[in-house]
């Protein structure tokens, strides 16, 4: 489950990086000190991944992306895709964590 999530919000972090790149040259710092914050957030919740409140940092963390696309519109559409991923991440994680625990509780130790 954190091995998905973390794969998602690393890539979040490339996103944001490109959505950068398109604010530079706007008027305004204030998107530049927004999408600086949001990638140390990010960087933040993927080591506090090990519990639910990485996951809650990081569900919060996807709605900041919605909020950064008003800044750059091509990204609401991108920002919908990693929402998708996040979720499907979380639920493939949470079967596979379920299918790990079973695998390990009908494990019989070997006789010696």
């Amino acid at each position: 489950m954190r091995v998905l999530g973390s794969a998602v919000l690393a890539m979040e972090i490339f996103i944001m990086g490109f959505a950068l790149l398109l604010v530079k040259d706007s008027d305004g710092k204030l998107p530049i000190f927004y999408g600086i914050a949001f990638i140390l957030l990010i960087i933040i919740a993927i080591r506090a991944l090990k519990g639910p409140a990485g996951w809650i940092m990081g569900s919060l963390l996807q709605l900041a992306l919605i909020a950064f696309s008003v800044v750059v519109t091509a990204l609401w559409f991108i920002a919908l895709i990693f929402i998708g991923l996040w979720i499907s991440a979380y639920i493939v994680g949470k079967k596979g964590e379920a299918a790990r625990a079973a695998l390990v509780a009908t494990r019989t130790p070997d006789a010696q």
